[in-house]
């Protein structure tokens, strides 16, 4: 599974009762539920450290974005803006996000019971603490109705170079909300496939149940596997394409100037090449850890926030080679 699988994410959406939604909350009501939040998790047997959205840069903030911690919503929304994150980034938990409370939870390659059952854990420990907004009806009450029930968005990210070659992937994604399944990009809603890699997510919360949603992501996500695995074996004896692999590596070698678009298409590539034993070289879960870092402001984050767009292209160029060399 590791071949295509590169995480799992379970993300829970909580509101507490007393208090109106975010997009009418007032500051001082904004702190108070951070506060509360944080209180809930004192006793929780996981250590976490909190960030305010207020005091921290927007290339932090976009950096964290890259790291998959926090989501786009949170970096452009109003003040009052904190994230809880565990030691290991395992777990976060956005505040006054578009809900009070999302809870996420990542791991490594295909682990939805394991993501979950941590989720699970974080998610009963707060309930016990803090007065969260249900409906016998409606399940969890959001600000957003598509996570009623629930509340529950439980995704995988996968690479699928093979089925991306083929337009296939973007066949599949166009029938899969027939399935209650969406398919992504890199960071989920409105944005565009990179490198190959997807976001495969449940769609439906409500009327069906949190087991029987990772159920059916887990059966669909096992599909899509076998199909990618069909194609690249279709393709991997192709001279043309085995080329491709071996120019890629050549590249990310020796460039001297690499933009992200480029960055993206050469590392898919070689992850293909590693994944399929083509190549020798990085692990692909270093290659995928490797992808974080050479992010726009994860560059920027740690070698300078004034940098130019060329200045990144070089460090960029720089990073990969050292790490393939």
């Amino acid at each position: 599974m590791s071949e295509a699988v590169v995480s799992t994410r379970i993300r829970l959406a909580r509101n507490l009762r007393e208090y109106p939604f975010p997009i009418r909350l007032s500051a001082d009501k904004a702190q108070e539920i951070v506060a509360k939040v944080g209180e809930a998790l004192t006793d929780c047997g996981i250590k976490f450290h909190k960030i305010d959205s207020d005091n921290v840069s927007d290339t932090i903030l976009v950096s964290m974005i890259e790291r998959h911690l926090v989501s786009p919503d949170f970096v452009n929304g109003e003040r009052g803006r904190a994230v809880y994150l565990s030691d290991d980034n395992t777990v976060s938990i956005m505040v006054n996000e578009e809900d009070h409370i999302r809870l996420q939870v990542i791991k490594d390659g295909f682990a939805l019971d394991e993501a979950y059952e941590l989720a699970d854990k974080v998610d009963n420990i707060l309930s016990k603490k803090l007065n969260f907004a249900f409906s016998d009806r409606l399940g969890y009450l959001t600000q957003c109705p598509t996570n009623l029930g629930t509340g529950m968005r439980a995704s995988v990210m996968l690479h699928l170079p093979a089925l991306d070659m083929s337009t296939a992937a973007y066949r599949i994604g166009a029938n899969l909300s027939k399935l209650g399944l969406t398919m992504r990009g890199l960071y989920g809603e409105s944005t565009k496939p990179s490198g190959a890699f997807f976001q495969l997510s449940n769609q439906v919360t409500l009327g069906i149940s949190e087991k029987a949603a990772i159920e059916n992501l887990k059966n669909i996500t096992t599909q899509l596997i076998a199909q990618e695995m069909r194609a690249r074996d279709g393709i991997l004896g192709d001279i043309e394409v085995e080329d491709k692999i071996s120019r890629a590596l050549g590249i990310l070698k020796t460039a001297k100037l690499m933009d992200h678009s480029e960055a993206m298409s050469l590392l898919s590539l070689v992850r293909l090449g590693v994944t399929s034993k083509k190549l020798e070289t990085l692990s692909a879960d270093s290659i995928d850890k490797l992808i974080v870092e050479i992010q726009p402001a994860s560059i920027m984050s740690r070698c300078g926030e004034d940098m130019s767009p060329r200045d990144r292209d070089i460090k960029r160029a720089e990073i990969i080679r050292n790490k393939f060399n």
